[in-house]
């Protein structure tokens, strides 16, 4: 095996283990920063709808607060309010959405659905949450959710939500008495979902990573070249060169010309050397024949 064979075996291997160490770790950067990216845009989309939720509470509600007595206006309940700003959103990005879910809403629309319920059941078993984060794939691609519990802080909350009689009666007749009654304070009845699609910065994070292994790769093949160049001409040429003046000096050739030493390095050493061997060994020769 010669010396160029071994030199770029070592080097293949060197490269593959270096190669799959930086895949490892540009896989890692670039799936972590595109999580932390949709974690992001679903903490934006939840930062907002909580917005609309107070702005309802201290600035709508009050308004309408006097036509309960002729007719209930859900433009008074901050998650209707919420959720209808985002049913707009959804129009355009259909992945993207929004929903206050409780298990025994007032409006029957605010049933969670099975993977809903799972998160409001999870939620009231480790009240210590503030938000639990989760992943469902779908027909259209992976999802992330982020759910933040509904707990029932606010006393007046219960006016409308103990029991019938102590409800609106407009409201009561909008959506019947059998519905949304019987909360307690402190209680976690529901959740604030948003859900937000992972395909796109997962897609540009797969992207990224591709061209980094190959560019990886280009760059690897590149100095491949450059090195197999600089080791023919500075080791493999000099030495075969010292190598064939070695085998006609040892068949006797003492007239065959010195070595040009062109470098000052290990090989030029080298040629200095075997050219200081050669002349104490056609000396020997001459005192011998002498």
């Amino acid at each position: 095996m010669g010396l160029r064979t071994k030199f770029n075996l070592v080097m293949l291997v060197a490269f593959l283990v270096g190669w799959a160490l930086a895949g490892v770790l540009a896989y890692e950067l670039s799936f972590s920063n595109a999580r932390r990216q949709v974690l992001s845009e679903a903490a934006i989309m939840s930062g907002q709808a909580t917005a609309l939720s107070e702005f309802t509470v201290k600035e709508i509600a009050p308004l309408l607060v006097g036509q309960f007595n002729q007719r209930f206006l859900p433009q008074s309940v901050p998650a209707w309010v919420a959720q209808t700003n985002f049913r707009t959103l959804q129009a355009k990005f259909p992945d993207y959405s929004y929903r206050t879910v409780v298990e025994n809403p007032t409006n029957p629309a605010d049933l969670p659905s099975d993977w809903q319920a799972e998160l409001i059941r999870t939620l009231k078993q480790k009240p210590e949450l503030k938000e639990l984060v989760s992943e469902r794939d779908t027909p259209t691609g992976r999802i992330l959710s982020i759910a933040r519990p509904i707990i029932i802080t606010n006393p007046a909350c219960l006016q409308c939500h103990s029991t019938p009689a102590a409800a609106p009666a407009t409201m009561v007749d909008l959506y019947g008495p059998n519905n949304g009654f019987g909360w307690k304070l402190n209680e976690v009845i529901g959740a604030q979902i948003v859900s937000v699609p992972m395909s796109v910065p997962f897609d540009a994070a797969r992207q990224t990573f591709t061209q980094l292994m190959i560019g990886l790769g280009v760059v690897f093949a590149v100095m491949m070249v450059l090195l197999n160049l600089l080791l023919h001409f500075v080791i493999i040429k000099p030495v075969r060169v010292i190598s064939a003046q070695a085998v006609a000096v040892s068949m006797g050739n003492m007239e065959a010309p010195e070595l040009v030493v062109g470098t000052r390095d290990e090989i030029g050493s080298l040629a200095e050397s075997f050219n200081r061997m050669r002349r104490s060994l056609a000396n020997a020769m001459k005192m011998l024949n002498e």
